[in-house]
């Protein structure tokens, strides 16, 4: 074999076990998990959960009625999607894009980097250490940046879309919203409907639209006060 299709060979069979390293991992009915330490494409499924094992990598995770489980130093490449079920990570992910759902929580401990937005609708979003790349919103969910956490862009707690009639539905709960020490929100904070707005004083934040801050300087807020 001449030296230049042996080199041809060597990339062929590199490109096959790349391919086959990244291969997606999909149901309809059921959960998928991609163990620790592996690589996968897009882990996927329709009524399950998906489950990353600590320091596993896909290309983006996703369902829609299930959850969304991840250990520590996890990486998706692109977005973690839901519909019905929480998104919750280890210590030290890395999330490319999104993390989306409608009803379920969003945590992102220690560590935890998110490119893009967070987006909730009745679900609630707690950061700890993390950081998120643009902006973080929900519609009736609770929000805590917690210690150390920096977002980027805004945080933003929106109206009701409405329902099929086209008028705005009804909040029937005031989301809580805590913006914990040394946490920074660059971009401002909107709130559409009311909230209650916790921010502790060695916090950062750019204008705030649409509340009135409580200001606190214990290590917890005192919601329940």
């Amino acid at each position: 074999m001449t030296p230049h299709r042996a080199l041809i060979v060597l990339a062929l069979l590199t490109a096959c076990s790349t391919v086959h390293a990244q291969k997606d991992v999909s149901k309809v009915n059921g959960s998928v998990e991609v163990a620790a330490g592996e690589h996968a494409g897009s882990a996927s499924t329709v009524n399950g959960s998906v489950r990353l094992g600590d320091g596993a990598s896909v290309s983006s995770a996703t369902t829609v009625n299930g959850s969304i489980k991840a250990g520590n130093s996890v990486t998706i490449n692109e977005d973690a999607t839901t519909v019905n079920g929480g998104v919750h990570f280890g210590t030290r992910a890395t999330i490319n894009g999104d993390i989306t759902t409608v009803n379920g929580d969003v945590y992102l401990p220690d560590g935890g980097s998110v490119k893009g937005d967070i987006t909730t609708v009745n679900g609630g979003i707690g950061l700890v250490r993390a950081q998120v790349g643009k902006d973080i919103s929900t519609v009736s969910g609770d929000i805590t940046v917690g210690i150390g956490s920096h977002v980027a862009g805004k945080l933003w707690v929106k109206k009701s879309k409405g329902g099929w009639n086209g008028l705005p539905l009804q909040i029937t709960r005031i989301p809580t919203i805590i913006i914990g020490p040394n946490a920074v929100v660059q971009g401002g904070m909107v709130f559409e409907h009311q909230v209650k707005l916790y921010v502790h004083t060695s916090a950062r934040t750019g204008p705030i639209e649409g509340a009135t801050v409580i200001a606190f300087s214990t290590p917890i807020a005192p919601v329940n006060k």
